[in-house]
């Protein structure tokens, strides 16, 4: 039975293997033809890979984007808050709110599409109005190759910046501007100032194109107008402070001063909602830096760290300056100083190394104290609540410096060759230096004429300032209708 059991099997296993067998035989007539197919066929089967987006860096952007919200709202809101009249204080929560949301919206509807589309060297197109063709499955480019994002997170990332250098502006003509003024005039300037000067500085094609000379001058011809030129702004010194800053700079000379100023005390009705606010924007700032990387990578590291660092410099070397200067360290200074070290570093912050970003936090608490108090006596505008002392001096200090410590010979990243695929192996000091200037004194320019036009606009329109018995009562109860405390 074991001798009759073993020679089925065998002969099952014969017929079972006769096809393998005839194919096999089959097999060199159809390998004989198959090098004129091959070609054809591995192109069919392996198209190009299309880039895919990284969770990680997905998850990444969608929380550095809630970080800058919160910048905005709370975050500026209590800091510029705190440092009004307790009769204004609700006014400047309410500005702050109004216009965070109404940049918002404007920022879907077309500021996105003008800004970061291909168009001109100042403005993109229209081709994603109210976002127009991006859905889920869209992306955006990054700064490494084959690596992108989902573009809706883009899209409200770069939103986000938007509205809070709007925000910003506020604070310059606190206190006595018409609510409906202020609205007004965030939308022309957002429109003619903000929207062209992030295409400028921002807006380019991506790298993957870039695969030699000829390719990196096509992509770059397409990118802004300052881009082309190689200025480097990782997070905006001159897109949000410096543009910002000049405009309220405008808005406080065409407004003009408070009722009772530099007669009447106007000190801060709460330093502790203002180091609340601080605390907020320092804590926020980690996203506005660290997210303009738009990686989870070791740029966004650096940046984050320099963010740390510099902000932490700025704090003690205003406090220590003020300090020797009036004899006594003040929570308004620590909180300034923490400010105008987050602002200096803001363009800097990916491109320079700890040593770079500690000395630019050091020099700006020092030369933003000096903003706050010498220029702005020389200036002689009534800048609410230091807009330009701050944003504007830390901001172009921050750029100018960015050229300074970015080389790779002060602990710098120098600025990336894409066509070698590593950074350049030049680097000026003095070039770029020049480079950075050129964006610096592009942006006062731009912003301030747009700024001055549209300060004029509402005021042949709206008007700009409230009557003087509403600003002696407080705008909380004649703008509003409400109070902020109830005594």
């Amino acid at each position: 039975m074991r001798k009759l059991f073993a020679i089925l099997m065998i002969a099952c296993g014969l017929a079972a293997s006769a096809p393998v067998l005839a194919e096999d035989k089959a097999a060199p007539a159809a390998t004989a033809a198959a090098p004129a197919a091959a070609p054809a066929a591995a192109v069919s089967a392996a198209p190009a890979a299309v880039p895919q987006p990284n969770k990680g860096d997905t998850a990444w952007l969608i929380v550095a984007t809630a970080f800058v919200i919160l910048m905005s709202i709370p975050g500026l809101a209590m800091f510029y808050g705190g440092l009004v009249r307790a009769k204004n204080m609700l006014s400047v929560l309410m500005q702050v709110f109004a216009v965070f949301s109404l940049i918002s919206i404007l920022w879907v509807v077309y500021g996105y599409s003008l800004a970061f589309n291909e168009g001109g060297a100042f403005f993109g197109n229209l081709d994603k109005l109210l976002l127009k063709g991006v859905t889920p499955d869209s992306v955006a480019a990054t700064f490494s190759k084959g690596v992108v994002v989902p573009e809706l997170i883009y899209v409200a990332f770069q939103g986000a910046f938007a509205a809070i250098t709007c925000g910003l502006i506020v604070g310059a003509f606190a206190e006595r501007i018409r609510f409906a003024a202020v609205l007004a005039f965030m939308a022309l300037w957002f429109t003619f100032s903000y929207v062209p000067i992030a295409h400028m500085v921002w807006f380019w094609t991506g790298p993957d194109a870039i695969t030699d000379a000829a390719t990196l001058a096509t992509e770059t011809a397409k990118g802004g107008w300052l881009f082309q030129k190689g200025a480097l702004d990782f997070a905006g010194g001159t897109v949000v402070h410096i543009n910002a800053a000049v405009a309220g700079l405008v808005g406080a000379y065409l407004i003009g001063k408070r009722v009772g100023y530099g007669k009447e005390s106007m000190a801060p009705h709460s330093l502790t909602t203002t180091m609340i606010g601080a605390s907020l924007l320092w804590f926020g700032w980690f996203g506005f830096n660290a997210g303009s990387a738009l990686e989870a990578n070791g740029t966004a590291a650096l940046a984050f760290v320099n963010t740390w660092l510099a902000t932490a410099a700025a704090t003690l070397s205003w406090m220590l300056a003020e300090w020797m200067m009036k004899g006594k360290p003040s929570m308004l200074g620590a909180a300034s100083g923490a400010v105008s070290g987050l602002v200096a570093i803001t363009p800097a912050c990916g491109f320079v190394g700890v040593g770079g970003a500690l000395v630019i936090g050091l020099a700006a608490g020092i030369l933003c104290l000096w903003g706050v108090n010498g220029l702005k006596r020389l200036l002689g505008a009534d800048d609410s609540l230091d807009v330009f002392g701050v944003h504007g001096v830390g901001g172009i200090l921050g750029a100018l410096l960015t050229g300074v410590f970015a080389a790779p010979s002060l602990g710098g990243s120098g600025v990336f060759d894409y066509v070698a695929n590593k950074a350049a192996a030049e680097y000026s000091i003095m070039d770029q230096v020049i480079v950075q200037a050129t964006a610096v004194g592009t942006t006062i320019v731009w912003s301030a004429v747009v700024a001055f036009v549209a300060f004029k606009i509402v005021d042949i329109v709206i008007g700009l300032r409230v009557p003087e018995e509403e600003e002696r009562e407080g705008l909380d109860i004649t703008s509003h209708g409400e109070s902020a405390y109830h005594y």
